[in-house]
């Protein structure tokens, strides 16, 4: 994973929560305190699994609802700012959605030993559509709370709901 992710969630837990909470959380998941990750380094994806259950213990919460609110964090006021081009060039949520997979190979392109996931769509309606994820990290709960997050970037009720271990159905109201 690259540690761009890892930078989001440290912004977020340290905006809510304070500094010394996610230092906290660093050093209970292995970490030293005050570590930074360098946006385009790899980070083992376990790594940030633990960091991300140790959160989750620390507030006491659950990982969807930790995924929940990092969807909203990273889709309404982290990806913004690093990606404005992407979020200028969309209308709308359902335009923003489509473009996912060309943006994830456009931004990696120049990542030596970027992954990314990638999106093939499918309309099952002309308001119903499914996006198939496919990446062997199994994050498909991440991915819709991530779509979810997005509706709220546009103000768009989305009905969001994991069908398969590999696919969402968004309906576009």
């Amino acid at each position: 994973m690259k540690g761009v992710i890892a930078n989001a969630l440290a912004e977020m837990v340290k905006e809510k929560f304070g500094k010394e909470k996610w230092d906290d959380i660093l050093q209970k998941s292995g970490f030293p305190k005050g570590t930074m990750f360098l946006p385009t380094q790899d980070i083992n994806d376990n790594d940030v699994l633990k960091i991300i259950n140790i959160l989750c213990k620390e507030l006491n919460i659950s990982l969807q609802q930790a995924f929940d609110a990092f969807g909203e964090y990273w889709a309404c006021s982290f990806a913004p700012k690093l990606y404005a081009p992407f979020y200028n060039q969309a209308k709308s949520a359902k335009d923003f959605l489509l473009k996912m997979d060309k943006v994830h190979v456009l931004t990696t392109k120049s990542m030596p030993g970027a992954k990314p996931p990638r999106f093939k769509y499918e309309w099952k309606d002309d308001k119903t559509l499914i996006m198939t994820y496919e990446s062997p990290r199994r994050l498909i709960d991440l991915v819709a709370s991530l779509v979810k997050g997005v509706g709220k970037y546009f103000k768009e009720n989305l009905n969001v709901r994991k069908i398969s271990p590999d696919k969402v159905e968004i309906v576009f109201k």
